[in-house]
């Protein structure tokens, strides 16, 4: 397939790897902030490619991993008012809630379907009239543009049943107040996928202020580790800037309709994650034009009192402060088929990519 095996070639990868060997001088921590580039660090086996002075994080990059467990609580309480849809991705539907799931709502008999976009969420609002349908906007600004369409066409149509719950984050805010809390990064391998939405100009405080490189990356091995020995260069040189290493996806200045759409519809407001406690401006909300769309402002529900998880570590993994062995319930009463944390639930969390591709691989 064209512009995956070019991606994979072997000869290329032994020269970068020797590349990075010969310029690490000292020790490096880098931390990916996107889900893809967690799961195909662990699926390639990067880390041990690496001399033992580089240390790769993973950060708040998985979108359902960083969803607060209030909201999954709240959406449950939705779930379970009569006359109400429930329309979710399906990696949403197995994170645990307080005290159920989704995934076990629906078991209950509650309407909750498992759509592909917003858009699909909206057919099921012009197709049950009678019903209101709120649709889980969760995800980076990747996935943002596509609710902004939606609740656009339920404005332009005059649909009065269709609402979103936001959970959309903003990455540069979390980005920031994981230096701000003191965790060492040396360099942030930057998620691609956001990028070719916002282009590159998102990271630059990042670079400026907080002198710290930023390389937006693709997902396959020599994108992985391009962007690492380009990494390695700007802090040898002392060089915090913002490069683009996907550039067959990301243009600088991004995709200016989606940015378009999604400053139309959206305005910033705090918020909070799952780990980082609530940082400011980091969450996408209806602005007051559309906010007739926004389900806790139009649906009054009653949500039961949130409990954190027991022993559950995933905000420490999230802030790049702990590993998914350092767990206590790693691997024991926590795994993909039963999760107790949101990061063992998400095919981008830093749990399941771990329990895939190396547990396993461990003890193969």
């Amino acid at each position: 397939m064209k512009y995956v095996h070019e991606f994979r070639n072997k000869e290329l990868s032994k020269k970068l790897i020797e590349a990075i060997h010969h310029s690490t001088t000292g020790q490096y921590t880098f931390m990916e902030v996107c889900g893809g580039h967690t799961m195909a660090i662990q699926k390639f086996g990067i880390p041990s490619l690496l001399p033992a002075g580089i240390k790769l994080l993973s950060g708040p990059g998985c979108p359902v991993c960083v969803t607060e467990k209030s909201y999954i609580d709240t959406a449950i309480a939705y779930a379970r008012i009569k006359n109400i849809i429930i329309a979710t991705f399906g990696d949403l539907i197995r994170v645990p809630g307080s005290r159920s799931s989704l995934e076990e709502e629906k078991a209950q008999g509650n309407d909750i379907r498992i759509v592909f976009s917003a858009l699909d969420a909206l057919t099921i609002a012009k197709e049950n009239r009678n019903k209101q349908v709120i649709f889980l906007a969760i995800g980076f600004e990747t996935t943002a543009p596509g609710t902004a369409v939606a609740v656009e066409e339920a404005n332009r149509t005059g649909l009065k049943n269709f609402f979103i719950l936001s959970a959309h984050k903003l990455m540069p805010p979390a980005m920031k107040a994981i230096v701000d809390e003191g965790i060492k990064i040396d360099g942030y391998i930057c998620p691609g996928h956001v990028s070719t939405i916002t282009g590159s100009a998102i990271y630059d405080e990042i670079a400026k202020k907080y002198g710290i490189p930023c390389v937006i990356s693709g997902f396959e091995p020599l994108d992985l580790l391009q962007t690492i020995l380009t990494l390695i260069k700007k802090v040898n040189k002392n060089e915090p800037t913002v490069e683009i290493q996907y550039k067959r996806a990301v243009h600088p200045s991004g995709n200016l309709k989606a940015q378009e759409i999604m400053k139309k519809i959206f305005t910033a407001t705090d918020s909070e994650w799952r780990g980082l406690g609530n940082i400011a401006k980091s969450k996408l909300t209806l602005n007051k034009a559309y906010e007739h769309f926004d389900a806790e402002k139009n649906i009054p529900v009653e949500v039961e009192e949130t409990i954190d998880d027991k022993g559950c570590i995933c905000g420490e993994i999230l802030k790049g402060l702990q590993s998914p062995p350092e767990c206590a319930l790693f691997d024991k009463s926590c795994t993909p088929d039963n999760p107790v944390g949101a990061c063992m639930v998400s095919s981008e969390g830093a749990c399941q990519a771990y329990y895939r591709y190396q547990t396993k691989k461990e003890t193969s």
